[in-house]
């Protein structure tokens, strides 16, 4: 027999079976022993005569089969008694081969779910500890601070960003010091602006750290936070530069 595939390409000495009896095509349920340790054997000494290294576990799987197929060789042993039981090698490595053909089977759906996961992106871990006991009381809003979460709320709704995102992207780390800095700069341009013009990007990451920047500026102070009547849209400015009428 000629053999076109070297023991490297096989992930393991069951898989080299599982490659032998697909070569046969025979079912696994269907194996001869004394054949396919023929065919294992012939294979192994080929890979010998070309002064190939050959891994312990080809070679301890050569010996099993080697002594199956002397033991299918022996007569049988008459089985006098339940407590007398012995486990059939044969039945045994159909078992072993069963379970990696299924293993197999399973990999390449792995590896798709395993791209399909790169497209998604994920953002490093951090503690919000320090934002997570902000005193209602303690931040100078002049609408109720559960009007800016629903507005936070509605606006993640209509950003739809709970999907997730199908493209890759490059990761860009964002904190909280530094788009305060941004909101702080935008708004001495501008003076005035809408709360939802601060997400203008589609990403978890950006607009938590954008929400939390917010809060973290009325914490300071450093915001007037208004609405003029339920449900208009919130304005946000900096303490200071209102426009007095």
């Amino acid at each position: 027999m000629e053999y076109k595939v070297m023991i490297s390409e096989f992930e393991g000495p069951l898989d080299l079976l599982l490659h032998l009896i697909k070569e046969a095509s025979i079912e696994i349920f269907d194996i001869e022993i004394e054949k396919i340790t023929e065919q294992y054997m012939d294979y192994i000494h080929q890979m010998e005569t070309m002064n190939l290294n050959i891994a312990s576990e080809y070679l301890t799987m050569a010996a099993e089969l080697i002594e199956m197929k002397s033991n299918s060789l022996l007569p049988k042993k008459v089985v006098e008694s339940e407590d007398e039981y012995e486990e059939d090698p044969r039945e045994n490595l159909i078992q072993r081969l069963l379970e990696y053909q299924r293993y197999k089977e399973v990999v390449p759906k792995l590896h798709e779910l395993e791209e399909q996961r790169q497209e998604y992106y994920s953002k490093t871990p951090e503690s919000l500890r320090e934002y997570t006991d902000i005193d209602a009381d303690s931040v100078d809003l002049d609408i109720d601070l559960n009007d800016l979460l629903e507005a936070f709320k509605k606006m993640l709704e209509r950003k739809e960003l709970e999907k997730p995102l199908q493209t890759k992207v490059t990761k860009k780390e964002y904190s909280v010091s530094a788009r305060s800095n941004e909101i702080r700069r935008l708004l001495k341009e501008k003076k005035k602006i809408e709360f939802e013009e601060l997400f203008e990007l589609v990403t978890k990451e950006y607009v938590i750290v954008t929400f939390l920047s917010i809060l973290d500026l009325a914490r300071k102070q450093e915001l007037n936070i208004t609405q003029d009547r339920n449900f208009n849209n919130i304005i946000l400015e900096l303490k200071g530069s209102e426009t007095h009428g």
